[in-house]
């Protein structure tokens, strides 16, 4: 075994879609100038306090744009105009879109810690409608408008600047009756912040403490800009639209990105994280002639280009560590780029997993993992590289104290650790460049090694028809004037393009389809229809009458939630025993639950629920194999809101053939929790039981509200749904004749 430290390098990708509007130069939503007041800087910042951990960070050309226009420019919107208009000036529609939006922050970190705004969240309630808002804004005063558009914009600070700065602390300490004086600096506070942010990353790049990277321009998916028949290479069933093949595209988002680069930080990046860690063969040759010399992708991107299966442990212990903890080399017509594969399972833990954690047990967990990693690798090879890439932006907001207390432990004990060194993805190349050759390159993404995401569904392909045409109109336009230089407005022409180019971003399809939602998906629809109506105005064209009418589907907000329809009467066996069995329940698909981020797999894959007149029943599908003697490991939690907070435990022990569901409600005389257990409980391959009613103290027509964990001793790993709970109300006699009269 060798004795040098396993390497370990971390990517953080730092990306928001580009929100302006190029004609009208608005900016549609906020979330560049919130999260950089709140990651950006402190993210790079954190490093001078630990001089041993080398990090690269992956800046999106666009997002470094929008930055820069907050700092540089005369940056405005929607959101700012409703910040800086006196509170006392609010007309109904506006006081409505502050009331609508001016929550949108995570409930439990960002606004239940400061009592004044978790008062004004109660107060406008948990979950209204419009038409309940402005009800709800007769209610509130011209001081409460003026402290929501306060605290809006203070929450977002990262806490260095709470903790430090003067204006900050005096605004949190006072709480509440805010200025309009107050509030005018606040906004200008977060200007001076954002100034902060591109020369730290300037300053630390330069010094060697971090090595930047970049993705195209625009963040598009580029093996689908050069042909979205690639996407039939992973599933061969896909419907697509109308061929799109224009690697050209995808040779000036790159060569524009690392011009910009050059412009900005007056060097070129030689790393990048392609848009969604999406690659193919076609576009090596494209990076390659740009100078990039690595990029990066996910782990089953390798498993599919080496026909292999990187298994892993029920633990998530890779058990091809010689396999995975490397760099290849991607050759195609004769280039060759060198690609890191990142773990997904260390990468997941730390986005999605650990911010429910005490930072000292995560830590613990992460190190542990990264100690068997090198045990295992190092009994096969003498050096490895362990690549954790993910967002570094979204998952923070989740942690306490915006995560802060988790790098500081994570980073001081890799510090100390001899057995690993934390390095930059060059840094490794430059120690280790031999590199194996991949036998080919599958044409995949980070996410299910395959574009689904943004190709396929309805949605995505009427957005993808929507550029093509666009940008076959834009190509007509200039061939018109081709002869006759003097009529086109060059500007114009220019700006046009930029805005194909922005529209050829992977983020406006992220939000089409069925696979992630967000409180902004009609924004996000909306912009990405006028970046294209702007390519028709630019150019004195009519735009087409589609470019109109919304692209997203209406009823989507009903998803991924399917409302049960009938009584159901499974058979409590642990297996599908028939079809029909479960077909009238309602089901939460997990696999379509995703909000801002994505997790690579979760335990749980689906749940099913419906009743009779006098039981509740739950059926659990798992992505893990419920026969494994390691799932006694866990614990399977249904936590009920309402109309008693209850819990139902579920244990599996495959060795003993046995498995326990308690009801866990209240406490005792003795002090100790009411423990009732259920005698309709089964588990094989899937888990279904049978809770009473009134076990769980519900009584018909009471509203049930429930959700489920799956837990390691008393630490959480998942929760589903993620943000909220499923709900459904106790059936009556005459339930199933009501529905077949809905």
């Amino acid at each position: 075994m060798s004795d040098g430290p396993l390497h370990i390098a971390f990517v953080w990708h730092m990306h928001q879609p580009y929100y302006k509007d190029l004609v009208t130069q608005k900016y549609a939503l906020p979330w560049v100038r919130l999260h950089g007041i709140k990651d950006y800087y402190d993210m790079a910042h954190i490093l001078r306090d630990f001089p041993d951990i080398h990090q690269t960070f992956n800046l999106v050309p666009s997002l470094v744009d929008q930055i820069i226009d907050y700092t540089d420019g005369d940056a405005t919107g929607l959101f700012i105009d409703h910040t800086l208009k006196p509170a006392s000036d609010l007309d109904q529609s506006e006081k409505i879109f502050v009331l609508r939006n001016f929550f949108l922050a995570n409930w439990d970190n960002m606004i239940k810690p400061y009592p004044r705004y978790w008062e004004l969240l109660t107060k406008r309630g948990m979950d209204v409608t419009d038409k309940e808002l402005g009800r709800m804004a007769r209610y509130f005063s011209v001081q409460d408008f003026l402290d929501l558009q306060v605290w809006f914009n203070l929450t977002w600070f990262d806490p260095i600047f709470k903790d430090n700065d003067p204006l900050l602390k005096g605004l949190l300490a006072k709480g509440r009756d805010f200025s309009e004086e107050e509030k005018a600096a606040l906004i200008l506070k977060q200007r001076d912040v954002m100034r902060l942010i591109i020369p730290e990353y300037k300053e630390l790049w330069e010094k060697g403490s971090i090595e930047v990277s970049a993705s195209p321009y625009y963040h598009p998916i580029l093996p689908l800009l050069c042909d979205t028949e690639i996407a039939r290479m992973s599933n061969p069933g896909v419907q697509l639209p109308r061929r799109f093949t224009h690697p050209e595209d995808a040779k000036a988002q790159v060569v524009n990105a690392l011009k910009r680069f050059e412009e900005v930080f007056g060097r070129r990046p030689v790393g990048m994280w392609p848009s969604e860690g999406s690659v193919s063969e076609q576009i090596i040759p494209i990076l390659a002639d740009a100078g990039i010399k690595w990029i990066a992708t996910d782990e089953e991107v390798l498993a599919k280009s080496m026909d292999t299966l990187l298994d892993r442990d029920f633990s998530g212990v890779s058990k091809k560590p010689d396999v995975l903890y490397r760099p290849y080399k991607a050759v195609a017509e004769g280039r060759a780029v060198n690609i890191a594969f990142r773990d997904h399972t260390l990468s997941d833990l730390i986005g999605f997993v650990y911010s429910k954690w005490d930072p000292r047990n995560a830590v613990e967990d992460f190190v542990g993992r990264l100690r068997r990693i090198r045990k295992d690798l190092f009994a096969r090879r003498s050096d490895g590289l362990v690549t954790i890439a993910l967002d570094g932006e979204n998952a923070w907001e989740h942690y306490r104290n915006d995560g802060r207390d988790f790098l500081y432990s994570l980073y001081e004990r890799l510090s100390k650790e001899s057995e690993f060194e934390v390095v930059t993805v060059g840094e490794y190349l430059e120690k280790y460049p031999e590199t194996e050759t991949l036998p080919k390159l599958f044409a995949g993404s980070w996410i299910n090694h395959n574009f689904n995401i943004w190709i396929g569904h309805e949605e995505d392909n009427a957005a993808w028809d929507a550029v093509s045409q666009a940008r076959h109109d834009l190509v007509e336009y200039e061939a018109e004037y081709e002869d006759e230089p003097g009529k086109k407005d060059e500007a114009a022409l220019k700006l046009a393009w930029q805005e194909i180019y922005v529209a050829e971003g992977s983020d406006w399809c992220w939000w089409y389809g069925d696979d992630h939602s967000s409180e902004n998906d009609r924004e996000f629809d909306e912009l990405f229809r006028k970046h294209l109506v702007n390519v028709y105005t630019l150019i004195g064209k009519t735009p087409p009458d589609g470019l109109f009418i919304p692209i997203i589907r209406e009823d989507r907000k009903s998803r991924p939630t399917v409302e049960l329809t009938a009584f159901v009467s499974p058979t409590l066996d642990g297996e599908v025993t028939s079809y029909f069995e479960w077909l009238a329940a309602g089901y939460y698909d997990v696999s379509q639950a995703g909000g801002t981020m994505h997790r690579a797999e979760s335990v749980i894959s689906h749940i099913y629920y419906g009743f009779d007149l006098n039981n509740l029943f739950i059926r659990l599908d798992a992505n893990r194999d419920l026969k494994d003697s390691r799932i006694k490991e866990l614990t399977f939690c249904v936590h009920f809101l309402k109309p008693v907070p209850c819990r139902l435990d579920i244990k599996i022990d495959p060795d003993a053939h046995s498995v326990t569901a308690t009801v866990c409600s209240g406490m005792g005389e003795e002090g100790a929790e009411n423990k009732k257990m259920l005698s309709s409980v089964a588990a094989a391959t899937i888990i279904e039981l049978a809770a009473p009613f009134e076990m769980i103290h519900a009584k018909p027509k009471d509203e049930v509200n429930f959700f489920v964990t799956v837990r390691r001793d008393d630490i959480e790993l998942e929760k589903w749904p993620y943000r909220g709970f499923i709900s459904f109300n106790v059936p009556t006699e005459d339930f199933e004749a009501i529905m077949w009269h809905v």
